[in-house]
């Protein structure tokens, strides 16, 4: 947890806070989420925390939104009509076209034009999609638009932020929280971790492993799906019977 924080904290330096603002902003964000005040406010109109009003400020070029919205923000997401952790992303034709794209070591413009269409697609439809914001960032600081590269990485390094905040990964007890299964690999690796495989682990936690090196660092991470598999059984209560396994791919 430390090393993840570490990092992230890094992140959020370099995207143009300070050592002691970032310290300050990491230990502001730490603690497990309270996820029934977050499922109430979510929904309420009346609540500065109401989803919608997050969402519009989330989309909005600037970086406003304190550390307590981006974590409304993101769990609340579990608790709205639309959500489904294992929905398809859409124009999977065009993703399938990316593919060797995203395989080059250098990309044209041409290139970099169609990932970030891509990313914009994928991103109107779930917002915390952590791989397409690392693209769109991507795309913004090659073409030189810097200060939107600078705004969407403030945005994507708080969003790990939230995740590094609601545990240490090293035990299901305290395992990291998540609302997107695809999050378990985005979040280790963009923390700097090197994910390798996953295994489901009753009755709601996925256990990531990691490549590590030195053999006093941990074999790998834990993620509660709990309220993932909750939120998604009550729109699918046929598939109760059979927990979907986590971890997929776009």
């Amino acid at each position: 947890m430390k090393k993840i924080l570490l990092t992230i904290i890094a992140a959020i330096v370099a995207c143009g806070l300070s050592a002691a603002d970032a310290k300050t902003t990491a230990r502001a964000a730490l603690g497990k989420p309270d996820l029934d005040s977050i499922a109430k406010a979510s929904v309420d109109e009346n609540s500065q925390y109401y989803y919608p009003r997050l969402l519009k400020s989330f989309l909005s070029n600037d970086t406003t939104m304190t550390d307590e919205e981006f974590q409304y923000f993101y769990y609340g997401t579990l608790y709205q009509e639309d959500y489904d952790p294992y929905r398809e992303a859409p124009n999977q034709a065009l993703f399938q076209e990316l593919l060797p794209v995203y395989a080059k070591e250098k990309r044209t413009r041409a290139d970099r034009e169609k990932m970030l269409d891509y990313a914009l697609q994928v991103l109107d439809d779930n917002p915390v999609d952590l791989r397409q914001l690392t693209n769109r960032i991507y795309v913004y600081e090659q073409n030189r638009k810097y200060d939107l590269a600078k705004i969407w990485q403030f945005k994507l390094n708080h969003l790990l932020l939230v995740i590094a905040s609601s545990g240490s990964g090293t035990t299901p007890e305290d395992a990291f929280v998540i609302v997107y299964p695809q999050h378990e690999y985005d979040f280790l690796n963009l923390s700097g971790i090197t994910a390798s495989s996953q295994r489901f682990e009753p009755p709601y936690f996925d256990f990531i492993t990691v490549n590590r090196t030195d053999t006093k660092k941990p074999e790998g991470y834990y993620f509660n799906i709990s309220e993932l598999l909750n939120q998604y059984f009550l729109k699918h209560p046929s598939e109760m019977e059979s927990t979907p396994s986590a971890g997929a791919d776009k």
